[in-house]
């Protein structure tokens, strides 16, 4: 929290320490400009108040002004937003700590690409929850011995799989595995200037916000990997860089967004990847009672391995 607070406009840090909610029960502070102060909780939504309370009535909130929302975008950048270009240019900036904060404003477009962004407007500040241990029971289906199985994890966004990527990596990394990681959107190793903010192992090198076809490549060239991980793939860029990365004999390790193997089979791209057989393994992973869990382990021809 004390990471947070650092990044906030005085007025608006003032009324945050005054909160009675644990750091680890919050997921989401949002700021709009002119609009109410939103935080997201175990618990659900809520509106702050002056007085750093929670409450459900709108018009008890605290009202973010433009003012605040600038001086918060200072801090988060130390007074030079253009340092972040690259992030920005991806929507986010990655704090210390693996915290994110998603940026909303004016895009400034260079030949129909997104140079930078100005007039802030909005700011999504996620705070970061790693859960070192969650692969705990998935490992017999992803690692036999020395075997290591290309392992695709499937489910729709916010259902885990990144987390449980991330705690994969590190896994395999503390137990003697190279492993690769191209972190496209920093959302495995959440670099912050760099650095890994979360842990992804002692022998874990990360390729941060590189595009993951070109990133994939430059890896096996200059670091050889023995294990590939990726988060999002579905491209066709992607599915030539994943046949070059088994054709140098790494591992792949790779999550995308769906709810289930039939739904792999559908999508063009990924119904190129079912058929030719890239993974040996399949997590399909499901938002049940609040709880995200994994729901069955399928071997590469969607075959039932296991079921949680």
């Amino acid at each position: 929290m004390e990471t947070i607070l650092k990044i906030m406009a005085a007025h608006l840090r003032t009324i945050l320490q005054k909160l009675q909610v644990k750091p680890e029960e919050i997921f989401e502070i949002r700021l709009r400009a002119e609009k109410p102060l939103i935080l997201h909780t175990a618990s659900g939504e809520f509106f702050v108040t002056q007085e750093g309370q929670l409450t459900r009535k709108v018009a008890r909130a605290y009202i973010v002004r433009k003012n605040e929302l600038h001086e918060t975008v200072e801090y988060i950048s130390n007074y030079s937003l253009y340092a972040f270009g690259e992030e920005v240019r991806q929507g986010y900036i990655t704090l210390s700590g693996g915290h994110r904060v998603g940026i909303c404003g004016r895009v400034v477009l260079e030949e129909n690409h997104i140079r930078s962004m100005k007039y802030i407007t909005c700011l999504n500040i996620r705070f970061a929850h790693p859960v070192t241990g969650c692969a705990d029971r998935l490992m017999p289906y992803i690692q036999e011995g020395e075997k290591v199985y290309n392992t695709l994890f499937v489910a729709p966004p916010g259902c885990g799989k990144t987390t449980m990527l991330r705690d994969v990596v590190r896994q395999l990394s503390d137990g003697g595995k190279t492993v690769g990681v191209v972190d496209e959107r920093s959302e495995i190793a959440a670099c912050s200037m760099g650095v890994p903010q979360y842990d992804v192992g002692l022998r874990t090198d990360v390729l941060d916000c590189c595009p993951k076809a070109e990133g994939m490549l430059l890896l096996i060239r200059s670091m050889a990997p023995e294990v590939l991980a990726v988060d999002e793939i579905g491209k066709q860029d992607d599915l030539y860089a994943l046949r070059y990365a088994l054709h140098c004999g790494c591992v792949l390790l790779a999550t995308v967004h769906g709810e289930d193997f039939r739904e792999l089979q559908q999508k063009p791209g990924l119904r190129e990847i079912c058929q030719a057989g890239l993974f040996e393994r399949y997590l399909i992973f499901w938002k049940k009672g609040g709880r995200i869990s994994v729901r069955e382990v399928l071997d590469g021809e969607g075959r039932r391995l296991a079921c949680f």
